[in-house]
């Protein structure tokens, strides 16, 4: 059950190319409380690969984050199309369970191309992180379901936009830095099934689970 908000959190969104290196430096503070062995680069890399971010502040401190991107792609058999990139986010550990990381993820994909609903994407490392979005429409990867071909051509697409230099089309495995992008502190539970779906993941190579669901609209064929 989600705990109520504080009534003075504030969000906001914003391009990252404006913030400043103070609003970088709490990022990576932030970072650092939601990850053990957070490792910054990647932060760094997110911000200058994706061009929103949403913010949520409390009594004058950052409290969370989420960066997206909203582009228009072309994709195997689909042309072009709206896809939502969505990239780290984090949630200070006192104020998780009230909706907040939903919120900032909503509002950072909504910035994008208003255009049509999209592609949602994301790349994750622990199963609690997919668990939203692989309830959405046509999700894939899925447990017990092999991609197909036209998924798996979708996916290296969207692979590639997140500029991922190995991209496993069977397992939907991407490729990291070869270190740690940090460990999730995270207290939520997941299920054998849910975990089913990230067991060829090297976590200590910085490899994550590309996810991939449809807002709505599913293309018939999918």
């Amino acid at each position: 059950m989600e705990e109520s908000r504080p009534d003075d959190l504030a969000f906001s969104v914003v391009r990252t190319s404006m913030l400043s290196r103070d609003d970088e430096d709490a990022l990576a503070r932030l970072f650092a409380q939601t990850y053990r062995d957070a490792d910054v680069d990647y932060l760094r890399d997110g911000l200058g690969r994706l061009d929103t971010i949403a913010l949520a502040h409390h009594g004058g401190s950052l409290v969370g984050f989420a960066l997206a991107e909203g582009r228009h792609l072309d994709l195997p058999r689909l042309g072009r199309q709206v896809v939502r990139l969505g990239g780290l986010a984090c949630v200070a550990p006192e104020l998780r369970r009230r909706g907040i990381l939903r919120t900032l993820q909503e509002r950072a994909f909504l910035a994008g191309p208003r255009d049509a609903p999209g592609l949602a994407c994301g790349r994750m490392a622990h199963p609690a992180t997919y668990r939203h979005l692989s309830r959405l429409p046509g999700a894939v990867p899925r447990i017990g379901v092999p991609p197909t071909p036209w998924q798996q051509e979708v996916g290296a697409a969207v692979a590639a936009a997140y500029g991922v230099a190995r991209f496993d089309p069977e397992t939907f495995v991407c490729a990291g830095r070869g270190r740690p992008i940090g460990h999730p502190l995270l207290d939520v539970e997941a299920t054998p099934d849910e975990w089913a779906l990230f067991e060829r993941i090297d976590r200590e190579k910085g490899e994550s689970l590309l996810g991939m669901a449809w807002v709505r609209d599913v293309p018939a064929g999918w």
